[in-house]
């Protein structure tokens, strides 16, 4: 199998695994020390724990319908209708890969929001941006 094609199965169990609550698997796909932008908000994650942990804490019922995966080598987007408590938010995920594993995305939202106090301790703010407070 190519590495294209290894990156896509990656990214694919992991939209699957996010669907199915399973954390460990979906958060595999990143390395130990990625880093997650949030760029509506503000926030910056940094390392595969403090994004697991931000995840994990969503107080939400979520569900995950991927439209569209497309990309390759170190780049590639998903296309996401995610929904929180029955309510559809759409979604671009950016990932970036180095060795197999994602080491930066940046997953876009169609509106600005503030972070949630839940989730605060585990953020530093993106460079050049203060943190949103919902």
């Amino acid at each position: 199998m190519d590495a294209d094609r290894r990156i896509r199965s990656a990214i694919e169990e992991h939209w699957q695994a996010s669907e199915r609550g399973d954390t460990e698997s979906e958060h595999a796909v990143y390395a130990t020390d990625a880093i997650l932008d949030y760029p509506q908000s503000g926030e910056r994650f940094r390392g595969r724990a403090a994004i697991a942990a931000q995840r994990g804490g969503h107080p939400a019922a979520r569900h995950f319908t991927v439209q569209r995966i497309s990309g390759g080598g170190r780049l590639w987007v998903s296309e996401c209708v995610i929904t929180y408590d029955g309510v559809p938010t759409y979604s671009v995920s950016i990932m970036e890969f180095a060795h197999g594993q994602v080491v930066h995305e940046t997953q876009y939202f169609p509106e600005g929001f503030g972070a949630p106090e839940w989730r605060r301790a585990l953020a530093e703010p993106m460079p050049g941006r203060d943190i949103a407070v919902a």
